[in-house]
């Protein structure tokens, strides 16, 4: 098989597949946490984390020539952003909160793996992303596996705990998809906005209950911890939706609670069981049907004006009347192309399939 083949899975795989293990990471990381800090002050210290850790990064970059040449938000991109945050910032974790307090953490860990299929359904039936059999059977089995790696024999407790959780699942589905919609923005921006307005929200909410602050040591441990498990992790994952669509994006990244169980053999010297060996067999499959998707047919691109960050490929043929150094960005039109190539449903690609 040539190398060219898979050409469609750079950079967007590699960069999904960050996403979930930097996530998956944070997991461990994280019960560590909770036996000194409040769950909720928690959960906002993470974000916190990650929003001044990406600012801090934004602001020594520039200094250093470093910053990447992105698009910035634009004004139309408001609404988007404003929903991503309350859906993906604030509600998913305040309806995670509360459900894990009224239901046993077996029920939590099983509903938690809703959020992929929620983000599939949601891409799928709203908004008319094109998802086949094949990706349909490979979300699947990384579902089944995440799903036996959370089991306890235990059952699900159907109860207003595991309505909540489920909520939460799927406002960060619903949060996914609105991402989707800023992908061609500067992901160091939307993450950075997100981490301070959700981090600010949490923690305030946490305080106003009565909830009292680590001390600074923890407080700085959960910082450095969000700042990867959830900064760079979500930097990755608007990166990853704009070269392959909400959909893949959250089949890949489902893979994150394998990866937290794996860390978990190490840092909290879990034991390693038969569950998790089928488990990840069943997660093997699907991330290799995945990566063994070629979808390609005849289509057609319509006329289309746009702003991101690109290099001139067989989409980006416009003229500079300058030398321009890739990757860059500014507002480019495309003209009507049609053509045959393997091929995601990126920024590009997002057309309708009969």
């Amino acid at each position: 098989m040539s190398q060219g083949r898979y050409a469609h899975l750079w950079p967007g795989v590699p960069l999904a597949l960050a996403s979930a293990i930097l996530f998956g990471a944070s997991t461990p990381l994280s019960k560590l946490l909770l036996a000194a800090i409040d769950p909720q002050i928690l959960a906002g210290a993470l974000y916190l984390g990650a929003g001044f850790g990406l600012a801090a990064l934004r602001r020594a970059s520039a200094a250093r020539g470093l910053l990447t040449d992105e698009a910035p938000l634009r004004k139309k991109d408001l609404p988007w952003l404003g929903g991503a945050v309350i859906f993906g910032g604030v509600l998913g974790p305040l309806f995670l909160m509360l459900g894990l307090a009224r239901t046993d953490a077996a029920s939590g860990s099983l509903l938690l793996n809703l959020e992929s299929l929620s983000s599939m359904g949601i891409a799928w039936l709203v908004f008319q992303e094109n998802v086949d059999r094949r990706l349909l059977l490979g979300a699947f089995s990384i579902v089944l596996g995440a799903a036996l790696l959370s089991w306890t024999g235990q059952g699900v407790a159907l109860n207003q705990g595991a309505a909540l959780i489920a909520a939460a699942c799927l406002a960060w589905g619903i949060d996914n998809n609105l991402t989707r919609k800023l992908s061609g923005a500067d992901p160091t921006q939307i993450a950075m906005i997100k981490g301070l307005v959700a981090g600010t929200v949490n923690v305030g909410l946490a305080l106003w209950r009565g909830a009292i602050l680590p001390a600074p040591m923890f407080l700085g441990a959960a910082g450095f911890v969000g700042f990867l498990g959830i900064g760079l992790s979500l930097v990755a994952f608007i990166l990853a939706l704009r070269h392959l669509g909400a959909a893949r994006t959250g089949a890949y990244f489902s893979l994150a609670p394998f990866i937290g169980a794996m860390l978990s053999l190490v840092i909290l010297h879990d034991p390693f069981t038969a569950r998790l060996f089928v488990a990840g067999l069943l997660m093997g499959l699907g991330l290799w049907i995945h990566l063994n998707e070629e979808h390609v047919h005849e289509h057609e691109h319509e006329g289309l004006e746009h702003e991101h960050s690109h290099v001139h490929d067989a989409h980006h043929r416009h003229a500079h009347a300058e030398p321009a150094q890739e990757p860059h960005s500014h507002w480019h039109r495309h003209e009507p192309l049609r053509h045959a190539h393997p091929h995601y449903p990126d920024l590009h690609h997002r057309h309708h399939h009969g």
